[in-house]
């Protein structure tokens, strides 16, 4: 295998991503997640596949190859412990680490990464609620789901493009946050009441919030098209 470049690992990250959110590996949901046109994926994922990242079946939906998810899983693990560790350590506010995380994911050595391991402490997740280790994903439900008089506990965003970031934050969604659906119909807003507050979503963004609630309503994995909501491309 060659080593991956820094555009490869992007793509790396964005295929990871979409495995664990159990959505399709296909190209045309790369091209949605990146927001890149269809030829410029094609010609990446093409390059993935000849460097031993990847493999293509017949009806063009892709696969990991055991090293091309190793390394996948070990860029996407940096990106997080790196967000955590802005946060947590350095107290940058959690919608501002996701674009530095970007910067400094692809040239962290390891003696680099066992210290943030251990001035994170316990952390297992991300500030954005994803598992820093692979494997450890709890699976919940799309906030947009569930019904009125739910308990709800959010439990991270899939959708971590910056402007969203900064839409949550500011509305005063994040993770571990708990209240009760109090409202939810097809034409507004999700409303979550929490400590005495409203707070309301617009129900696209409610698609890309995971929540445990209680009733649950069914799993269901949100459309790709539904989660394209940022003026930049899916967080990673």
């Amino acid at each position: 295998m060659a080593d991956a470049t820094v555009a490869e690992e992007e793509y790396l990250q964005t295929l990871y991503w979409l495995q664990e959110a159990r959505l399709p590996m296909t190209g045309a949901n790369v091209a949605r997640a990146m927001q890149l046109s269809a030829p410029t994926v094609h010609e990446m994922v093409g390059r993935l596949e000849r460097d031993g990242y990847i493999t293509r079946a017949g009806d063009k939906t892709i696969s990991f190859t055991p090293a091309g998810n190793e390394h996948a899983e070990q860029i996407v693990r940096r990106h997080r412990l790196i967000e955590r560790f802005l946060t947590d350590v350095l107290g940058i506010p959690w919608d501002e680490v996701h674009e530095e995380a970007e910067r400094m994911e692809h040239v962290m050595s390891p003696r680099l990464e066992e210290r943030m391991l251990a001035a994170i402490g316990d952390a297992k997740t991300c500030p954005h609620g994803h598992p820093i280790r692979a494997g450890e994903r709890i699976e919940g439900v799309p906030l947009a789901d569930v019904e009125p008089g739910a308990t709800v506990r959010i439990l991270r965003f899939e959708n971590e493009a910056e402007d969203l970031l900064h839409y949550l934050k500011g509305i005063g969604v994040e993770p571990g946050l708990e209240g009760t659906l109090a409202e939810n119909d097809d034409e507004g807003d999700v409303v979550l009441e929490h400590d005495g507050s409203n707070i309301a979503v617009t129900r696209s963004v409610a698609e890309t919030v995971s929540v445990l609630a209680d009733p649950s309503p069914p799993p269901r994995v949100a459309l790709p098209g539904q989660l394209v909501l940022g003026e930049r491309p899916y967080g990673r």
